[in-house]
């Protein structure tokens, strides 16, 4: 068990790092698609059923691409299809989330000042939430509002609105923005699984079998391909949000997420119109401005933080208990409080440093022993905390750390 938080974190880096690669990879193919679809020309003496072409340069050769809106007269003997790019990264995404807010619930997941929650309830809530938008989404599909696409577009986003505003009661606003984008990108893939996928394989098996396909198959999964292009970017800003206190550690975090939903529509806006040849429409950018500065300014509202005297008289958790009772923790907090309290405070002390880094604050001994694994990482195992050693901790002062933290794990009081 001693070495268990450093296999652990490795392990989150390693799916962390699979999870980036995957979703270049889907996204990537995504932008692209979205570009040619938009971007194919009809000129003379096309193929029958084919709907436009496009001639690309890249790598030294040139590539000649068309597209049927059904399928062509004859199928070919090869087909590539793009499907685990998505599925890749969601099941890596849906890792990550296991890795870093149910096993550490306790400090990312939970949010004790807002709902009194067992790790257990936050994590069946985390779990069971994922399911909802989709079912509700797919609902809304399915009904005659696929035919008012940009009705339909405005009932998606007032129902992420308030998923973002549900995570915000019960979470922490760093949970409440990754479980946002991890909500979106279920209903990105589910798209992909659930509908897209099984229209093409209708169409392929018509066309196998001698049957003409029906093209409402590819009208419906046009449909819901073109509302995962609009939702690809707000969901890597949510995903890059837990790094930024300033996005997720503010009281109007869930309105600075419904802002970036906006965003991710104006600039696709612009793009689609000019992948389309219908203009640059680059009032667009400014829009996207006024948002962003919107953004800015609601950052600036007050921290979501604990008082300091209710957290000081607060019973500790049984997991924080471990680590309170373990030999030295007195001493390592001693440490923490002189090493790096300027930082990680309600008031930061230091130069230059406005908001406690990542919101995580250590000023009382249950907010040290809240953080004990990433103490024990970043100022133990390594000196990545204090940065560039600006407080001058100490050797010994580290090797108290290690001691302390491989107490608690070994049971030592």
């Amino acid at each position: 068990m001693t070495e268990f938080a450093i296999i652990w974190d490795w392990l989150g880096f390693a799916v962390r790092w699979l999870h980036v690669i995957t979703a270049i990879a889907w996204i990537g193919s995504s932008f692209y698609f979205i570009a040619l679809d938009l971007g194919l020309r009809k000129v003379p003496n096309l193929p029958v059923g084919a709907h436009g072409e496009e001639w690309q340069v890249h790598g030294g050769g040139f590539y000649h691409i068309q597209k049927y809106l059904v399928a062509p007269e004859q199928m070919p003997d090869h087909l590539t299809w793009f499907k685990w790019e998505s599925y890749a990264t969601w099941l890596s995404g849906a890792a990550l989330l296991m890795v870093v807010y149910w096993v550490g619930g306790e400090l990312y997941l939970i949010d004790q000042a807002k709902a009194d929650l067992s790790l257990f309830q936050g994590i069946a809530i985390s779990a069971l939430s994922l399911t909802i938008g989709w079912l509700v989404y797919d609902r809304l599909c399915k009904s005659g509002l696929a035919e008012r696409p940009i009705f339909l577009m405005l009932l998606l986003f007032v129902l992420l609105v308030i998923m973002g505003w549900g995570y915000n009661q019960v979470f922490t606003g760093r949970a409440m923005m990754l479980h946002l984008g991890a909500f979106t990108a279920t209903i990105m893939t589910a798209n992909v699984f659930v509908i897209i996928m099984p229209n093409q394989r209708i169409v392929v098996k018509d066309l196998q079998e001698g049957r003409t396909p029906d093209p409402k198959y590819g009208k419906i999964a046009k449909l819901r391909s073109t509302h995962n292009n609009y939702l690809t970017l707000p969901v890597v800003f949510l995903m890059l949000s837990n790094h930024y206190p300033l996005a997720f550690a503010t009281q109007y975090n869930w309105i600075i997420a419904a802002l970036v939903f906006l965003m991710g529509v104006t600039i696709r806006h612009f793009f689609n119109s000019t992948h389309a040849r219908n203009g640059k429409p680059y009032w667009a950018w400014a829009v996207t401005a006024v948002l962003f500065v919107c953004i800015m300014w609601l950052s600036t509202a007050p921290l979501t933080q604990s008082d300091y005297d209710e957290e000081e008289a607060r019973a500790l958790t049984p997991a924080e208990q471990v680590y309170a009772s373990a030999e030295g923790f007195e001493g390592v907090t001693d440490i923490v409080l002189g090493r790096c309290s300027m930082c990680h405070a309600r008031e930061p002390g230091y130069d230059g440093i406005h908001r406690a880094p990542k919101n995580i604050l250590l000023e009382t001994p249950s907010e040290v022993a809240a953080a004990a694994r990433q103490i024990y990482l970043q100022a133990g195992v390594t000196d990545a905390m204090p940065p560039a050693n600006v407080s001058w901790m100490e050797f010994e002062e580290r090797k108290a750390i290690i001691a302390w933290f491989r107490a608690a794990q070994n049971g030592s009081s």
